[in-house]
């Protein structure tokens, strides 16, 4: 099943794809206002069957997308989990996953322009995949993680460079308003298949600038779920983003920054693609 978030007449809801466009789960689950309500009552089940044989109610033009999960309790990054980008920045190779942290109000969902802030001109794309938490759990096995996981989708970790290298902490530049996007739907398990084997894919304005597949992760889903699960207590619809493949706009000669006018589209296989215009701050 493929779930979106989105607000119809100034309404936040949620609801799941199916041909034509959506059925509103927020009508066909009564007492439940969200995709994350949803996931932490564990109702994506008692969705699908409500769901089953029926015809869009709405179209997708008569709704916002908002991010997949519009208010995720936690948003954790892993960084460098690519060969290919680790030695583009030339970073060491590391024991244990290079985890940051991005505030859940600086992002936004397919469709909606990314934000080119005024304090810069080094906006750079980072194409990835992420996933949603759906059971909850501390000290998380890695062989048991695959059970914690709720759906996936594109996620594009826009980074602002100069403020990410003020100093050796990435916060600054990786939460700037507007600069992250994450959708357009929560993709489940089942209709993903070996997530492993999907290809991941960058195009700015339709050229292909990172390319790779997710079994090249250095720290694999399930470690990384492990890894961030022994310090932190993972809930349902925390998400995290698991990386970038090596192609960053910073390390191309010249650099290569995002625009205004820009599109830039992050495809993971069967997931989707995501797909945002570039928008200059006002």
């Amino acid at each position: 099943m493929r779930y979106v978030s989105y607000v119809r007449c100034g309404r936040p809801s949620f609801g799941v794809l199916v041909p034509g466009g959506v059925v509103d789960l927020s009508r066909q689950i009564p007492g439940t206002h969200s995709l994350k309500e949803a996931i932490a009552e564990d109702l994506l089940g008692e969705a699908a069957r409500a769901v089953a044989g029926r015809s869009a109610e709405l179209a997708l033009a008569d709704v916002t997308l908002l991010p997949v999960i519009p208010d995720p309790g936690k948003v954790l990054c892993v960084g460098v989990n690519y060969v290919a980008h680790r030695e583009e920045t030339q970073r060491a190779a590391v024991g244990h996953p290079t985890i940051f942290t991005r505030f859940a109000d600086t992002l936004v969902a397919d469709g909606a322009p990314v934000i080119k802030p005024r304090a810069s001109d080094n906006l750079d794309y980072e194409g990835e995949l992420a996933l949603v938490i759906g059971r909850g759990g501390r000290d998380i096995a890695a062989d048991a993680a695959w059970d914690h996981i709720a759906g996936y989708a594109p996620f594009m970790d826009g980074s602002v460079r100069d403020f990410q290298r003020h100093t050796g902490q990435f916060t600054p530049g990786k939460n700037f308003p507007g600069t992250g996007a994450f959708g357009p739907a929560l993709v489940t398990p089942d209709e993903v298949g070996d997530v492993t084997a999907l290809p991941i894919e960058t195009r700015l304005n339709g050229e292909v600038m990172q390319s790779a597949s997710l079994a090249d992760l250095i720290f694999s889903i399930p470690d990384v779920i492990a890894y961030v699960s022994s310090f932190t207590p993972l809930e349902p619809g925390d998400v995290i983003a698991t990386g970038t493949p090596g192609g960053v706009g910073e390390r191309r000669d010249p650099p290569v920054w995002l625009r205004d006018g820009d599109v830039i589209e992050v495809a993971v296989g069967a997931v989707g693609t995501l797909r945002n215009p570039v928008l200059a701050q006002r």
